[in-house]
């Protein structure tokens, strides 16, 4: 596995293991369709190089769960390396690492029919309603998703209106899977660094095209409180609808604040995992060395 923060420099970084490997995406918004600006996926001139798997694959109104991402990986790792190469999972999604290596938790499967239901009332009570009712039913996950986090915060009272147990009890296993070897590679960088980096690539996303990408989203149909439209680079598009007093600037600089919060708390999560091999981008070298002897 090879992971870190957002913009810490992955993909450039990946490239060098173009002949050995193939890429399976673990970030939760790059497998969306026509989202490419605000997920700094992956172009041609990379995934010709090396081949990369779960992008793409689903519309932005659709859910993508760490269940689903368990299934495919699994899928792709006994694919990719009947043929010879090593699969690589890569992304910065730390509940698809985390799950990928100790397995889900024992938390029902996802149900359609309630979760339509709560569809229905997010868009006619609002998310801060669904809040207010997750704080009542299960207030230990109230506490650790985010006040816009409308995926999680729908997940974690699907749980509980299917199971009647709060989703907090349906906890992770704590063993390491049986059946792989896992080398974990994080990439970390200066936080000043790591910074400059998001707010150059923020910059970046907006000459573009970012605006016109989210406005092109709208035209096609897809609500701001779907799973794609609700993440970082775009529900603050959404925040400038409903307000109507932000400027094309504002939402830019709330992106860049929005990034490095967020960039804050994977590194706080990414430190939890067992035996990681921490090292900057520029050491990809040692990585290599590395990934030729677990091999």
């Amino acid at each position: 596995m090879v992971f870190g923060p957002t913009a810490v420099g992955k993909t450039d970084f990946l490239l060098h293991f173009e002949h050995i490997a193939e890429i399976i995406n673990s970030d939760s918004l790059q497998v969306y369709r026509h989202m490419s600006i605000g997920t700094a996926k992956p172009d041609n001139s990379v995934t010709c190089r090396i081949p990369h798997h779960l992008i793409d694959c689903i519309d932005p109104d659709d859910e993508f769960s760490a269940g689903d991402f368990v299934r495919e990986a699994d899928r792709l790792c006994q694919e990719i390396y009947s043929h010879g190469k090593l699969p690589v999972i890569s992304g910065g999604t730390g509940f698809f690492l985390k799950n990928f290596i100790y397995g889900l938790p024992s938390a029902p499967a996802s149900s359609k029919e309630i979760r339509i239901q709560l569809q229905k009332r997010l868009e006619k009570e609002g998310l801060e309603a669904l809040r207010e009712e997750l704080h009542s039913k299960d207030p230990e996950s109230w506490e650790r998703i985010k006040p816009l986090d409308s995926y999680r915060i729908l997940r974690a009272l699907e749980v509980f209106y299917s199971s009647g147990s709060p989703l907090s009890d349906f906890k992770l296993p704590d063993t390491v899977r049986s059946g792989y070897r896992f080398l974990l590679i994080g990439l970390i960088r200066d936080r000043a660094e790591l910074y400059e980096r998001i707010n150059g690539r923020v910059e970046a996303m907006f000459r573009a095209g970012l605006p016109e990408e989210y406005k092109k989203l709208r035209a096609m149909g897809y609500r701001s409180s779907c799973p794609g439209l609700s993440a970082i680079g775009y529900r603050e598009f959404s925040l400038m609808e409903e307000l109507g007093s932000l400027t094309l600037n504002d939402v830019k600089e709330l992106i860049k604040q929005n990034s490095r919060n967020y960039a804050k708390r994977q590194i706080t999560f990414f430190k939890a995992l067992p035996d990681v091999h921490w090292l900057h981008p520029d050491q990809w070298q040692d990585a290599v060395e590395m990934v030729s002897n677990f091999r």
